[in-house]
């Protein structure tokens, strides 16, 4: 059951199980979260080969950027969007997390928005084409494991929230859990040279994590999904770093 809520929360994919999900289930599903993007990633490889049957590269790439911006019915676009607004600007933290907490995105969500969908196609467009199924599953299994880290590793900001939950729930187990599932995908997919990325991923994770956490005294929802949206555009980049060294 707790897979099944992750995979309700994480994505639109319906639960084929009929029964309620509770919030004790949901608090303590993120040791799955790593499987959710694995499955999301299986997806946009079966889409990349579909669509490369009949549409030039630039246009399959674009489909799958917002393949992974429906799939996820773009929650981890709209915490990046409300971090964005939240840091913006000279503000107390209090103020901070009342731009957070408004529906409306402003201009520095908007543009926060725009630059990460940008870099993540360029990013696409530029990986050399044996890397690219191993990139797509990749990218969204960190995602996701990065979230898990940034749950279990750093204090939650406020009393209440839907991250709270996620926070109350988090434990050691969980995270190991997620952990060895992320280990995992990514060597079977990539070796050596995977982990080095994945290890990657992690410091540029626990930096945006540590500024965030100076911002905001602490992490909440929004900053979870933007944590994910910087972890899947830092592995297209150190996948595209790491082929052009050679190392991939």
């Amino acid at each position: 059951m707790r897979f099944l809520a992750a995979l309700g929360f994480l994505t639109v994919i319906p639960s084929p199980s009929r029964r309620e999900v509770k919030a004790e289930d949901l608090a303590r599903s993120t040791g799955y979260f790593p499987v959710v993007g694995l499955i999301i990633g299986l997806v946009l490889v079966g889409l990349y080969y579909l669509f490369s049957l009949f549409l030039p590269a630039a246009v399959v790439n674009v489909l799958l950027v917002g393949f992974l911006v429906l799939v996820s019915g773009a929650l981890h676009l709209d915490g990046l969007a409300d971090t964005c607004d939240g840091i913006g600007g000279h503000k107390d933290v209090s103020a901070r997390w009342q731009v957070m907490a408004d529906s409306r995105a402003g201009a520095f969500g908007i543009v926060g928005i725009c630059l990460e969908l940008l870099i993540k196609y360029v990013s696409l467009n530029s990986l050399p084409e044996n890397l690219i199924v191993a990139a797509l599953i990749i990218m969204p299994v960190l995602g996701r494991w990065s979230m898990v880290y940034a749950i279990s590793a750093y204090p939650y900001a406020k009393p209440s929230g839907l991250g709270f939950i996620f926070k109350q729930g988090a434990g050691w187990v969980g995270f190991v859990q997620a952990t060895v599932i992320a280990v995992a995908v990514v060597y079977i997919l990539s070796s050596l040279a995977g982990l080095a990325v994945m290890a990657g991923v992690c410091i540029i994770v626990t930096l945006v994590a540590l500024f965030l956490q100076g911002k905001l005294a602490g992490l909440t929802g929004d900053t979870y999904g933007a944590i994910n949206e910087v972890a899947e555009i830092s592995v297209l980049i150190l996948i595209f770093l790491f082929a052009r060294l050679g190392l991939a």
